[in-house]
Protein backbone atom coordinates (compact mmCIF):
# COMPACT_ATOMS: atom_id res chain seq x y z
CA UNK A 1 0.00 0.00 0.00
CA UNK A 2 1.31 3.44 -0.95
CA UNK A 3 1.83 6.33 1.46
CA UNK A 4 -1.00 8.26 -0.18
CA UNK A 5 -3.38 5.30 0.28
CA UNK A 6 -2.47 5.01 3.95
CA UNK A 7 -2.97 8.75 4.35
CA UNK A 8 -6.35 8.60 2.66
CA UNK A 9 -7.47 5.88 5.07
CA UNK A 10 -6.09 7.26 8.35
CA UNK A 11 -6.75 10.97 7.76
CA UNK A 12 -9.18 12.16 10.46
CA UNK A 13 -9.67 8.62 11.78
CA UNK A 14 -10.09 8.46 15.56
CA UNK A 15 -7.32 6.11 16.69
CA UNK A 16 -6.62 4.95 20.23
CA UNK A 17 -3.29 3.37 21.19
CA UNK A 18 -3.01 1.58 24.53
CA UNK A 19 0.55 1.49 25.79
CA UNK A 20 0.87 4.61 23.67
CA UNK A 21 3.78 6.17 25.57
CA UNK A 22 5.86 3.01 25.30
CA UNK A 23 8.36 1.95 22.67
CA UNK A 24 6.23 0.66 19.79
CA UNK A 25 3.15 2.68 20.76
CA UNK A 26 4.92 6.03 20.57
CA UNK A 27 6.56 5.21 17.24
CA UNK A 28 3.15 4.19 15.93
CA UNK A 29 1.70 7.44 17.28
CA UNK A 30 4.25 9.46 15.31
CA UNK A 31 3.27 7.77 12.07
CA UNK A 32 -0.42 8.21 12.79
CA UNK A 33 0.11 11.93 13.41
CA UNK A 34 1.97 12.16 10.08
CA UNK A 35 -0.99 10.48 8.39
CA UNK A 36 -3.44 12.99 9.86
CA UNK A 37 -5.19 10.74 12.36
CA UNK A 38 -6.85 12.00 15.55
CA UNK A 39 -4.69 10.14 18.06
CA UNK A 40 -5.49 9.26 21.67
CA UNK A 41 -2.67 7.66 23.65
CA UNK A 42 -3.59 5.70 26.77
CA UNK A 43 -0.80 4.66 29.13
CA UNK A 44 -0.48 3.89 32.83
CA UNK A 45 3.10 5.28 32.97
CA UNK A 46 4.11 2.53 35.39
CA UNK A 47 7.86 3.35 35.55
CA UNK A 48 9.34 -0.09 34.90
CA UNK A 49 7.08 -0.82 31.89
CA UNK A 50 8.65 1.66 29.47
CA UNK A 51 6.16 4.53 29.17
CA UNK A 52 8.10 7.76 28.70
CA UNK A 53 6.66 11.20 28.00
CA UNK A 54 9.79 12.11 26.05
CA UNK A 55 8.75 9.50 23.49
CA UNK A 56 6.23 12.00 22.11
CA UNK A 57 8.57 14.98 22.27
CA UNK A 58 7.76 17.38 19.44
CA UNK A 59 4.25 16.05 18.75
CA UNK A 60 2.62 16.70 22.14
CA UNK A 61 0.28 19.31 20.70
CA UNK A 62 -0.87 17.05 17.85
CA UNK A 63 -2.41 14.27 19.93
CA UNK A 64 -4.16 13.59 23.24
CA UNK A 65 -2.80 11.64 26.19
CA UNK A 66 -4.85 9.98 28.90
CA UNK A 67 -3.00 8.49 31.87
CA UNK A 68 -5.08 5.42 32.66
CA UNK A 69 -4.59 1.74 33.39
CA UNK A 70 -6.21 -0.88 31.16
CA UNK A 71 -7.20 -2.63 34.41
CA UNK A 72 -9.65 0.24 35.08
CA UNK A 73 -12.89 -0.97 33.48
CA UNK A 74 -14.76 2.33 33.84
CA UNK A 75 -11.97 4.27 32.13
CA UNK A 76 -11.82 1.81 29.24
CA UNK A 77 -15.62 1.90 28.80
CA UNK A 78 -15.37 5.67 28.42
CA UNK A 79 -12.23 5.90 26.32
CA UNK A 80 -13.16 3.44 23.57
CA UNK A 81 -16.31 5.36 22.69
CA UNK A 82 -16.09 7.10 19.33
CA UNK A 83 -12.83 5.44 18.30
CA UNK A 84 -12.49 3.97 14.81
CA UNK A 85 -9.40 1.87 15.46
CA UNK A 86 -7.74 0.53 18.61
CA UNK A 87 -4.10 -0.50 18.51
CA UNK A 88 -3.82 -2.55 21.67
CA UNK A 89 -0.18 -2.51 22.81
CA UNK A 90 -0.71 -2.33 26.58
CA UNK A 91 1.01 -5.18 28.36
CA UNK A 92 3.61 -6.48 30.77
CA UNK A 93 6.33 -7.78 28.45
CA UNK A 94 9.06 -8.95 30.83
CA UNK A 95 9.44 -12.71 30.84
CA UNK A 96 11.53 -12.59 34.04
CA UNK A 97 9.01 -10.34 35.84
CA UNK A 98 6.18 -12.68 34.85
CA UNK A 99 7.92 -15.55 36.63
CA UNK A 100 8.59 -13.45 39.74
CA UNK A 101 5.10 -11.89 39.89
CA UNK A 102 2.72 -14.07 37.87
CA UNK A 103 -0.45 -12.52 39.28
CA UNK A 104 0.34 -9.02 38.01
CA UNK A 105 1.18 -10.49 34.63
CA UNK A 106 -2.16 -12.31 34.68
CA UNK A 107 -4.04 -9.11 35.51
CA UNK A 108 -2.43 -7.03 32.76
CA UNK A 109 -1.96 -9.53 29.94
CA UNK A 110 -5.05 -11.64 30.42
CA UNK A 111 -7.89 -10.22 32.50
CA UNK A 112 -7.36 -6.64 31.33
CA UNK A 113 -7.44 -7.73 27.68
CA UNK A 114 -10.80 -9.33 28.28
CA UNK A 115 -12.06 -6.18 30.01
CA UNK A 116 -10.90 -4.01 27.11
CA UNK A 117 -12.66 -6.22 24.60
CA UNK A 118 -15.81 -6.12 26.70
CA UNK A 119 -15.60 -2.32 26.70
CA UNK A 120 -15.43 -2.40 22.89
CA UNK A 121 -18.28 -4.91 22.59
CA UNK A 122 -20.59 -2.93 24.86
CA UNK A 123 -19.63 0.65 24.03
CA UNK A 124 -18.23 0.61 20.48
CA UNK A 125 -18.88 -2.64 18.57
CA UNK A 126 -17.87 -1.06 15.24
CA UNK A 127 -14.26 -0.49 16.31
CA UNK A 128 -11.33 -2.35 14.68
CA UNK A 129 -8.77 -3.82 17.13
CA UNK A 130 -5.17 -4.80 16.35
CA UNK A 131 -3.45 -6.67 19.17
CA UNK A 132 0.29 -6.77 19.81
CA UNK A 133 1.07 -10.44 20.28
CA UNK A 134 4.46 -12.10 20.64
CA UNK A 135 6.53 -14.94 19.20
CA UNK A 136 6.94 -16.09 22.82
CA UNK A 137 3.71 -18.07 22.50
CA UNK A 138 5.52 -20.66 20.36
CA UNK A 139 8.03 -21.58 23.05
CA UNK A 140 11.02 -23.62 21.85
CA UNK A 141 10.63 -24.07 18.10
CA UNK A 142 10.09 -27.57 16.78
CA UNK A 143 11.00 -26.43 13.27
CA UNK A 144 12.39 -23.34 11.59
CA UNK A 145 11.32 -20.91 10.31
CA UNK A 146 8.29 -20.82 12.60
CA UNK A 147 4.95 -20.27 10.87
CA UNK A 148 1.56 -19.52 12.43
CA UNK A 149 0.59 -23.22 12.42
CA UNK A 150 3.40 -24.08 14.83
CA UNK A 151 2.40 -25.64 18.14
CA UNK A 152 1.85 -23.10 20.93
CA UNK A 153 3.84 -24.15 24.00
CA UNK A 154 5.08 -21.08 25.95
CA UNK A 155 8.05 -21.48 28.27
CA UNK A 156 7.00 -18.81 30.79
CA UNK A 157 3.99 -17.20 32.47
CA UNK A 158 4.18 -14.17 30.17
CA UNK A 159 3.83 -16.34 27.09
CA UNK A 160 0.80 -18.18 28.52
CA UNK A 161 -1.03 -15.00 29.50
CA UNK A 162 -0.21 -13.24 26.22
CA UNK A 163 -1.47 -16.27 24.34
CA UNK A 164 -4.77 -16.05 26.24
CA UNK A 165 -4.98 -12.31 25.56
CA UNK A 166 -4.47 -12.95 21.87
CA UNK A 167 -7.13 -15.63 21.67
CA UNK A 168 -9.66 -13.45 23.46
CA UNK A 169 -9.28 -11.07 20.51
CA UNK A 170 -9.79 -13.83 17.95
CA UNK A 171 -12.76 -15.20 19.88
CA UNK A 172 -14.46 -11.80 19.99
CA UNK A 173 -13.88 -11.45 16.25
CA UNK A 174 -15.40 -14.87 15.53
CA UNK A 175 -18.28 -14.85 18.02
CA UNK A 176 -19.24 -11.18 18.43
CA UNK A 177 -18.06 -9.90 15.02
CA UNK A 178 -15.81 -7.38 16.78
CA UNK A 179 -13.17 -6.93 14.09
CA UNK A 180 -9.84 -7.98 15.57
CA UNK A 181 -6.51 -9.52 14.60
CA UNK A 182 -3.12 -10.18 16.20
CA UNK A 183 0.47 -9.54 15.17
CA UNK A 184 3.00 -11.90 16.74
CA UNK A 185 6.09 -9.72 17.01
CA UNK A 186 9.63 -10.98 17.12
CA UNK A 187 12.58 -9.08 18.66
CA UNK A 188 11.79 -5.43 17.89
CA UNK A 189 14.36 -2.65 18.27
CA UNK A 190 14.78 1.02 17.45
CA UNK A 191 14.48 4.51 18.94
CA UNK A 192 12.45 4.93 22.15
CA UNK A 193 13.10 1.42 23.42
CA UNK A 194 13.26 1.05 27.20
CA UNK A 195 16.93 1.20 28.24
CA UNK A 196 16.83 1.48 32.04
CA UNK A 197 16.97 -2.25 32.79
CA UNK A 198 17.39 -5.59 31.04
CA UNK A 199 14.11 -7.25 31.99
CA UNK A 200 12.34 -6.50 28.69
CA UNK A 201 14.72 -8.34 26.39
CA UNK A 202 18.36 -8.35 25.48
CA UNK A 203 18.46 -5.93 22.54
CA UNK A 204 18.04 -2.64 24.39
CA UNK A 205 20.42 -3.69 27.15
CA UNK A 206 23.09 -4.81 24.69
CA UNK A 207 22.79 -1.49 22.83
CA UNK A 208 23.16 0.42 26.09
CA UNK A 209 26.21 -1.59 27.12
CA UNK A 210 27.85 -1.10 23.73
CA UNK A 211 27.29 2.66 23.86
CA UNK A 212 28.67 2.75 27.41
CA UNK A 213 31.75 0.77 26.40
CA UNK A 214 30.92 -2.08 28.75
CA UNK A 215 31.41 -5.82 28.42
CA UNK A 216 28.31 -7.54 27.07
CA UNK A 217 27.58 -10.96 28.53
CA UNK A 218 26.24 -13.42 25.96
CA UNK A 219 24.58 -16.45 27.56
CA UNK A 220 25.20 -19.99 26.35
CA UNK A 221 27.47 -20.45 23.35
CA UNK A 222 26.27 -17.33 21.53
CA UNK A 223 25.18 -19.30 18.48
CA UNK A 224 21.46 -18.84 19.16
CA UNK A 225 19.95 -17.34 16.02
CA UNK A 226 17.32 -14.63 15.99
CA UNK A 227 15.52 -12.43 13.50
CA UNK A 228 15.23 -8.81 14.61
CA UNK A 229 12.85 -6.26 13.15
CA UNK A 230 13.18 -2.48 13.14
CA UNK A 231 10.35 -0.60 14.81
CA UNK A 232 9.41 1.38 11.67
CA UNK A 233 8.69 -1.91 9.91
CA UNK A 234 6.56 -3.09 12.83
CA UNK A 235 4.62 0.19 12.73
CA UNK A 236 3.87 -0.38 9.03
CA UNK A 237 2.53 -3.85 9.85
CA UNK A 238 0.14 -2.34 12.41
CA UNK A 239 -1.04 0.30 9.96
CA UNK A 240 -1.72 -2.27 7.25
CA UNK A 241 -3.58 -4.56 9.65
CA UNK A 242 -5.64 -1.64 10.95
CA UNK A 243 -6.89 -0.54 7.54
CA UNK A 244 -7.40 -3.92 5.85
CA UNK A 245 -10.37 -6.08 6.83
CA UNK A 246 -8.69 -9.09 5.24
CA UNK A 247 -6.73 -9.19 8.49
CA UNK A 248 -9.86 -9.71 10.61
CA UNK A 249 -9.70 -12.87 12.67
CA UNK A 250 -6.12 -13.46 11.55
CA UNK A 251 -2.87 -14.07 13.38
CA UNK A 252 0.31 -12.94 11.64
CA UNK A 253 4.02 -13.32 12.33
CA UNK A 254 6.01 -10.09 12.07
CA UNK A 255 9.75 -10.72 11.92
CA UNK A 256 12.99 -9.59 10.35
CA UNK A 257 14.56 -10.59 7.06
CA UNK A 258 18.01 -11.42 8.49
CA UNK A 259 18.89 -14.32 10.79
CA UNK A 260 21.92 -13.65 12.95
CA UNK A 261 23.58 -15.38 15.88
CA UNK A 262 23.85 -13.46 19.13
CA UNK A 263 27.62 -13.41 18.71
CA UNK A 264 27.29 -11.86 15.25
CA UNK A 265 24.80 -9.37 16.67
CA UNK A 266 27.05 -8.15 19.49
CA UNK A 267 30.02 -8.04 17.10
CA UNK A 268 28.03 -5.75 14.82
CA UNK A 269 26.93 -3.63 17.80
CA UNK A 270 30.47 -3.06 19.02
CA UNK A 271 31.63 -2.25 15.48
CA UNK A 272 28.94 0.42 15.08
CA UNK A 273 29.48 1.80 18.60
CA UNK A 274 33.28 1.66 18.14
CA UNK A 275 33.52 0.57 21.73
CA UNK A 276 32.43 -2.16 24.10
CA UNK A 277 33.32 -5.84 24.16
CA UNK A 278 31.61 -9.15 24.80
CA UNK A 279 32.12 -12.37 26.70
CA UNK A 280 30.35 -15.72 26.42
CA UNK A 281 29.14 -16.91 29.85
CA UNK A 282 26.96 -19.78 31.11
CA UNK A 283 23.22 -19.23 31.39
CA UNK A 284 21.99 -18.12 34.84
CA UNK A 285 19.44 -20.68 36.09
CA UNK A 286 16.49 -18.27 35.88
CA UNK A 287 17.30 -17.56 32.22
CA UNK A 288 18.17 -21.06 31.12
CA UNK A 289 14.81 -22.46 32.20
CA UNK A 290 12.89 -20.14 29.85
CA UNK A 291 15.36 -19.83 26.95
CA UNK A 292 13.94 -20.89 23.58
CA UNK A 293 17.15 -21.48 21.60
CA UNK A 294 16.99 -20.52 17.91
CA UNK A 295 13.98 -18.60 16.64
CA UNK A 296 13.15 -16.92 13.37
CA UNK A 297 9.77 -16.34 11.81
CA UNK A 298 8.11 -17.32 8.58
CA UNK A 299 6.30 -14.13 7.52
CA UNK A 300 4.77 -15.45 4.30
CA UNK A 301 1.21 -15.12 5.61
CA UNK A 302 1.33 -11.38 6.31
CA UNK A 303 3.19 -10.80 3.05
CA UNK A 304 0.54 -12.73 1.15
CA UNK A 305 -2.46 -11.20 2.94
CA UNK A 306 -1.42 -7.60 3.59
CA UNK A 307 1.62 -7.08 1.36
CA UNK A 308 3.95 -6.43 4.31
CA UNK A 309 7.66 -7.18 4.34
CA UNK A 310 10.51 -5.77 6.45
CA UNK A 311 12.55 -3.10 4.69
CA UNK A 312 15.21 -1.93 7.14
CA UNK A 313 18.35 -4.07 7.27
CA UNK A 314 19.94 -4.74 10.64
CA UNK A 315 23.04 -2.57 10.23
CA UNK A 316 21.02 0.43 9.07
CA UNK A 317 18.49 -0.02 11.86
CA UNK A 318 21.17 -0.27 14.53
CA UNK A 319 22.98 2.79 13.20
CA UNK A 320 19.75 4.80 13.35
CA UNK A 321 18.97 3.48 16.82
CA UNK A 322 22.38 4.25 18.29
CA UNK A 323 22.41 7.71 16.75
CA UNK A 324 19.06 8.41 18.48
CA UNK A 325 20.38 7.36 21.90
CA UNK A 326 23.60 9.31 21.54
CA UNK A 327 21.47 12.42 20.98
CA UNK A 328 18.85 11.68 23.66
CA UNK A 329 20.73 9.64 26.23
CA UNK A 330 19.61 11.64 29.27
CA UNK A 331 15.95 10.74 28.66
CA UNK A 332 16.53 6.96 28.57
CA UNK A 333 19.49 6.04 30.78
Amino acid sequence: MTESELQAFYHNKAVMVTGGLGFIGSNLARRLVELGAQVLLVDSLIPEYGGNLFNIHGIEDRLRVNIADVRDQNSMDYLVRGQDILFNLAGQVSHIDSMLDPYTDLEINCRSQLSLLEACRKCNPGIKVVYAGTRQVYGKPRYLPVDEDHLLQPTDVNGINTMAGEWYHILYNNVYELRACSLRLTNTYGPRLLMKHNRQGFIGWFIRQALDGEEIQVFGDGQQRRDMVFVDDVVEAFLLAGQDDRANGGIFNVGGSERVSLLDFVTLLTQIARRGSYKVVPFPPNRMSIDIGDYYADCAKIRRTLGWAPRVLLREGLERTMRFYRENREHYW
